[in-house]
């Protein structure tokens, strides 16, 4: 494939800003997690700036006590120039934290905006697209792979729940009286028509529920970037890879830390909002609604630690998911990652999560993840397979079979192209299952090379591996602008 220059579509563009808005450190960026780590960094000096205070006026206090009476006037005034310092600063806290929730509902409400429409299919057609375009943008080598994945997991993970969230209201399979309160009358076989019967109730349900869910799994790790976290990632020198595998001990004090700090970072980082306005009537309600959320979001997160058969398993099936999709261990292998639902089974198993809502999520994502190079087995104008194969991507969720992935072809005749259809590509001519490349074993390796050396962006590099690649690496083709049409129609 002949290299381009490098551009982008606008959407490319907003999903890019959207994850440096989430988890960037880069000197341009105000991302939840800069602020995360400034409130974190200025944490005790905050404490300490409280203690004090409460301190003097506990001191003020019993000064007034003893003081003679022509001292009192004296002591009164130190007493409440000290309250008055701690009401201050407390003000000045809150409105950080005000500002700080904000900015967090801001993009939170961006994740909903980018990955929902106005009907399901196009939900469907915009996650996928969010999805695959994340993928794409992910290395599959290199020296950055971790560093990139753990930036671009909070949003993946994100909009993975949303997509579960719907499923299992969609089945009928998830009970919480938090949610069921927002749901109003809307029976599940019509939740998918929730929007259009009635737009009002749903906008009301996206803020309360859905952004709730976003919120949760934006923070669910956020508390790794604590000081306490980082000095046990990056060890007592603090030039250890944080990526690194840690011992039993290492990662069970760091599991405890990072939940810590990161349940504190949703009480105090961010907390509840403050209503404005003048209506009694609508001020009573937002507080009612804000503290019901902070209460859901917080029972997110506990139970996702062990969620069994509670709604924890909406936020820990697609943690383990991204964890192995966009993995930041070193024994990272793209080739593998459509057995992402072996691990997931496995944990179900052992009771890490529940095997009914991981069925679910199958239904939802299939076996291929979003945006996951396939290479496939054409079929002649005779319907026999060629002695050949073809490139495709992954480009949308809800496969009718999980085994066959709904993808977009991006070769035809050995030669990448820009437009195409959408196609299903079947089990028997999909090159990741064995006895599918078992077909092509007939064909010389000398045929196979050919191949390679035409279809392949990087011939020199990829000739010493796999002459018959069971998978494609679509970076490259993704970064030219003519190339990220992947959803440019519906697949329904």
């Amino acid at each position: 494939m002949v290299k381009q220059a490098l551009q982008d579509l606008i959407i490319t563009t907003q999903i890019k800003r959207l994850l440096n808005k989430i988890y960037g450190l880069g000197p341009a960026d105000d991302s939840i997690l800069k602020r995360a780590i400034e409130f974190y960094e200025n944490q005790p000096a905050r404490e300490s700036r409280i203690l004090a205070l409460e301190e003097e006026i506990s001191e003020q206090k019993l000064k007034l006590q003893a003081a003679v009476t022509s001292k009192v006037k004296m002591r009164q005034n130190a007493l409440e120039h000290a309250q008055l310092q701690l009401e201050e600063f407390k003000q000045e806290c809150d409105a950080e934290r005000f500002d700080r929730h904000r900015h967090f509902l801001e993009i939170a409400r961006e994740v909903i905006s980018l990955t929902e429409g106005e009907s399901f299919e196009e939900t469907v057609r915009k996650s996928s697209l969010l999805l695959g375009t994340i993928q794409l943008l992910s290395p599959n080598e290199g020296s950055k792979i971790a560093e990139k994945n753990e930036k671009h997991k909070p949003l993946y993970k994100a909009v993975l729940s949303l997509r579960l969230l719907d499923e299992l209201l969609a089945e009928e399979d998830l009970n919480d009286e938090f949610i069921s309160r927002y749901l109003g009358d809307i029976p599940a076989d019509r939740y998918h028509e929730f929007q259009s019967v009635n737009p009002e109730a749903y906008q009301y349900f996206c803020e309360q529920v859905k952004i709730s869910v976003v919120t949760a799994a934006i923070v669910q790790d956020i508390g790794n970037f604590h000081p306490e976290a980082r000095a046990i990632l990056c060890g007592d020198s603090g030039k250890e890879s944080p990526y690194r595998m840690l011992e039993i001990e290492q990662r069970k004090e760091l599991l405890q830390v990072s939940f810590r700090e990161m349940m504190k970072y949703v009480n105090e980082g961010l907390g509840t909002l403050n209503y404005i306005g003048n209506s009694k009537e609508d001020r009573d309600r937002f507080i009612k609604d804000e503290k019901a959320k902070q209460v859901f979001i917080k029972k997110l997160l506990k139970r996702a630690v062990n969620p069994q058969q509670s709604i924890g398993n909406l936020l820990k099936v697609p943690q383990i998911y991204a964890s192995i999709v966009l993995s930041t261990k070193d024994n990272y292998n793209y080739k593998v990652l459509p057995k992402v639902f072996s691990v997931l089974n496995t944990n179900a198993e052992r009771g890490a999560c529940h095997q009914r809502v991981v069925d679910s999520f199958y239904k939802v994502v299939g076996m291929f993840p979003q945006g996951y190079g396939v290479t496939y087995i054409p079929k002649a104008s005779d319907g026999n397979y060629m002695d050949s194969y073809e490139y495709a991507i992954v480009c949308s969720l809800y496969p009718n079979n999980p085994e066959e992935p709904i993808c977009r072809p991006a070769t035809r005749g050995l030669t990448f192209i820009s437009h195409g259809q959408d196609t299903t590509i079947e089990k028997a001519s999909n090159l990741h299952f064995t006895q599918t490349a078992k077909r092509l074993a007939r064909v010389s390796k000398k045929r196979l090379l050919e191949i390679l050396e035409v279809i392949a962006s990087n011939y020199e590099e990829r000739k010493e591996l796999d002459v018959l690649p069971r998978c494609w690496y679509p970076n490259d083709y993704f970064s030219i602008k003519n190339h990220q049409k992947l959803w440019n129609r519906s697949v329904y």
